[in-house]
């Protein structure tokens, strides 16, 4: 199981600095610490994420990083495609593209666009935004998204394309026509018994290889001999997500009473115990999100992680 590491929120530290250069401090200590890939999300409120991204494939090298997640709502397939590939020629291929549908409270609340048929929506989305970063012209007119036109990038890498995937339709979107699917707050129970199972099955519906399409799960983790700190951090920090309506559905499905018992949380052993339970159940990459406020505990976290990561 691959190891990675999860950086939320561009706005995050900076001390009123230029989230720019705080980005690049963050990435390259991650990369000197071992790591391979990193992910970071485009929130509705920060920065623009590819741009920050643009800058540093060009100032940091080795390092791959992928988008967890884009929201797609916000952007036509033909944009996103010239960016997405526009940055991944930047990155001499180390970009990874994640996309999803974002949340009711968000799309709606926000930005006044509608949430209704959201597997509508992707494939539809999918229809136009795959066959332009193949470098084949797209031509559907869908009820959400119409398309037409191709783009002229011969030397630019193509990305590989994740689905943020929960829901069984989703789901198997992700698993016939993506590389894989991302989660959050899903916990070992879950993506053994219906996140994997779904996602594999149909790819395999659809001729793929089960082995062509991924999981990538990620969770909060805090590596601490202050257990019950920790947990309570936590629920405060993540309480959103016990809200959300589809982050509440997977939480339940494991029994969980809230998001402070997905998180992985305690010493090295215990962590390491977790992170093992994640393996069996069929994850193929673990992105970390550690949320320790402190630095040297959120040090301690990355110690274990990397070492990990190589293992």
């Amino acid at each position: 199981m691959r190891i990675s590491v999860s950086l939320i929120g561009l706005l995050d530290d900076t001390g009123g600095g230029s989230p720019v250069d705080t980005t690049l401090a963050r990435l390259t200590v991650l990369r000197d610490d071992g790591f391979r890939r990193v992910w970071m999300a485009q929130l509705p409120y920060d920065p623009d994420l590819l741009t920050i991204l643009a800058v540093a494939f060009r100032e940091i090298d080795t390092l791959e990083i992928g988008s967890g997640v884009l929201p797609i709502q916000v952007q036509h397939p033909t944009q996103l495609a010239q960016r997405a590939l526009t940055l991944n020629a930047i990155a001499g291929g180390r970009f990874t593209l994640g996309i999803g549908m974002s949340h009711r409270l968000v799309t709606e609340g926000m930005w006044g666009i509608s949430y209704d048929r959201p597997v509508r929506q992707m494939r539809e989305y999918l229809d136009a935004l795959l066959p332009l970063l193949d470098g084949r012209p797209a031509d559907n007119a869908g009820e959400f998204w119409t398309t037409r036109g191709g783009l002229r990038f011969t030397s630019a890498p193509r990305p590989d394309v994740y689905l943020a995937a929960l829901g069984p339709q989703m789901l198997r979107l992700a698993g016939r026509r993506t590389a894989g699917t991302m989660t959050w707050m899903t916990g070992p129970k879950t993506l053994a018994g219906h996140i994997g199972p779904t996602l594999r099955g149909a790819a395999e519906e659809a001729g793929r290889e089960p082995g062509a399409v991924r999981v990538v799960a990620s969770l909060p983790i805090s590596v601490t001999d202050d257990v019950d700190g920790a947990r309570a951090r936590a629920a405060e920090e993540f309480a959103v997500y016990g809200q959300l309506p589809s982050y509440r559905a997977m939480l339940d499905r494991e029994g969980y009473a809230g998001p402070a018992d997905a998180a992985i949380i305690g010493d090295e052993a215990t962590v390491s115990d977790r992170l093992a339970e994640l393996r069996a159940a069929g994850v193929d990459e673990f992105v970390a999100s550690p949320f320790d406020p402190d630095p040297e505990a959120r040090a301690r976290t990355r110690g274990l992680l990397a070492k990990l990561a190589l293992v």
